[in-house]
């Protein structure tokens, strides 16, 4: 009798989650690193942040950032655990090209698991002269906080594209561009973040907008000056006032950790994000595309080995980075 119930006690410990096993080097808090208010980063953050603290018992803080730029070097740095990011600007840090850290390669990120992809978008007032993307000429444009994904990519775009050079660019975060806008102290409010942006949402409630689509020549121009970008779709109604498809382009996203992290709360932090679907979508509809099979859209960070274990547990190629 004893020894059976030796054995059941065996079996129970046996079969107690990682989580509740291998946590002794875990920190008791960690920080994530998003974006600014009415982007995508900064919902889907807080509601990963819940399910972080509340299922792994890590109290998770998310704090406003300027977006990837800033994300990547706060994890490289080991100020911020966790981070979220656009593969351009990480992909540019790691090669010491990041404008926060110029000429420091970025060698102590690692990717986590896939997000979403980050669409290019662009509105303007429904009363606006503004049709199309050349019709920014000499206007006052919205570009998002610094330092952020948008602001970044707009904003080379613009400075190397012809027939944009008397634009003036305009910093703030993506709720704050948009009260511009219906203020009139800008004409246009472009900006990158995942489907549906929260701020593009309000914004065409409250107003009457119009958002602009590529044209071939926009497209082109886009992709030559940022060789990461690809061709997007973005579906019709995603927002009020857009009963037609645009066309853009796209970044990936991806959750990064420090190198430092231990293998096993990055294993289970992936863990959380790849088998929770469910729960994701309700943190922010992006995470329809945080799904294990991205995996392999990463091709420019290397993936943590406690990401890299899960994955090829449940059966997942992970690309390998140099």
């Amino acid at each position: 009798m004893k020894f059976t119930t030796f054995l059941a006690a065996a079996a129970c410990v046996v079969a107690l989650p990682a989580v509740a096993q291998d946590n002794a080097d875990w920190p008791a808090s960690i920080t994530i690193g998003t974006g600014s208010q009415g982007g995508t980063y900064f919902g889907y953050g807080s509601g990963f942040g819940a399910m972080i603290s509340e299922e792994l018992g890590v109290n998770a803080g998310v704090e406003i950032t300027g977006g990837p730029v800033q994300n990547v070097t706060l994890v490289e740095t080991g100020e911020h655990q966790l981070g979220f990011v656009t593969l351009g600007p990480a992909d540019e840090a790691r090669r010491g090209e990041s404008p926060l850290m110029p000429g420091t390669p970025h060698e102590n990120v690692r990717a986590l698991f896939p997000m979403y992809q980050t669409p290019l978008q662009a509105a303007v007032l429904a009363s606006s002269d503004i049709e199309s993307f050349q019709d920014l000429q000499g206007k006052r444009v919205g570009v998002g906080p610094a330092g952020g994904t948008s602001a970044t990519y707009w904003s080379r775009f613009f400075e190397n594209a012809e027939g944009y050079e008397n634009v003036k660019l305009s910093f703030a975060g993506g709720s704050d561009t948009a009260g511009q806008l219906k203020d009139g102290l800008i004409d246009a409010f472009v900006y990158a973040a995942g489907l549906p942006t929260g701020a593009y949402a309000q914004l065409a409630v409250e107003n009457d907008v119009r958002f602009l689509s590529m044209d071939a020549e926009t497209l082109a121009t886009m992709k030559e000056i940022v060789p990461a970008m690809a061709d997007f779709t973005i579906p019709a109604d995603t927002y009020d006032d857009q009963p037609d498809p645009l066309q853009t382009v796209s970044l990936w996203n991806f959750a990064i950790a420090h190198k430092d992290m231990p293998e096993s709360l990055a294993y289970e932090i992936t863990a959380l994000a790849m088998e929770n679907h469910d729960r994701m979508m309700t943190n922010h509809a992006a995470a329809r595309e945080t799904l294990p099979e991205n995996v392999v859209k990463n091709t420019v960070v290397p993936f943590h080995p406690g990401a890299v274990r899960w994955f090829e547990e449940n059966g997942f190629d992970v690309p390998t980075v140099d």
